[in-house]
């Protein structure tokens, strides 16, 4: 599914406008990713979705750990190989473990996840599967995360449904020194 090239060529780092690198973390003369850089083609866009962004990054009522999960296994089932290998990253930064990515693979059957863990991962994979929760599985969230976070768990697999769709349709690249799927995962890498 991954395109070998991009369909859209992202813009050099030096011509991200300034209204779209103030929501990416970097600093003027220094790389910008190339989502973003891709994403610069059409600013104002850009600027509006990285608002959003922002909130499901930086103030999403669910734990880094919670939320990283939740974007990975939605990376995951997208397929999406640039989503994955980001997050990744970001995971391994805020506390996951090899172990728990692998986890997030093989899903929430896997025994590596405790309760919680397992329903947050079920109910991605029914968001991905039917765009609906389903009763048990919500009555399993209910038992663990108060409203706001169920919001930011919807918001949250939704806003990476999205980037991954984007992200697969523009054949964005992996950035130097990001692996994909075959890096983190071996044989458990998507086909």
């Amino acid at each position: 599914m991954r395109l070998s090239k991009p369909r859209l060529q992202p813009l050099p780092s030096e011509q991200v406008p300034d209204e779209v690198r103030k929501y990416t973390g970097s600093r003027p003369g220094a790389p910008v990713l190339n989502i973003y850089r891709t994403l610069s083609r059409y600013p104002k866009l850009a600027k509006r979705w990285l608002v959003f962004g922002a909130h499901i990054l930086a103030k999403n009522t669910l734990s880094d750990r919670e939320r990283e999960i939740a974007i990975l296994r939605t990376g995951f089932r997208c397929r999406s190989e640039y989503e994955w290998g980001q997050h990744v990253r970001i995971g391994l930064s805020v506390g996951l473990t090899q172990a728990d990515v692998v986890a997030i693979a093989k899903g929430p059957d896997d025994a590596h996840w405790a309760a919680a863990e397992a329903a947050l991962l079920r109910a991605t994979d029914e968001l991905h599967d039917d765009s609906f929760i389903g009763d048990a599985t919500w009555a399993a969230l209910c038992a663990h995360y108060d409203e706001k976070q169920l919001l930011d768990l919807i918001f949250t697999v939704g806003q990476y449904t999205l980037v991954s769709m984007v992200l697969n349709s523009l054949g964005v690249q992996l950035e130097e020194g990001t692996d994909g799927f075959a890096g983190t995962l071996g044989e458990l890498a998507p086909e």
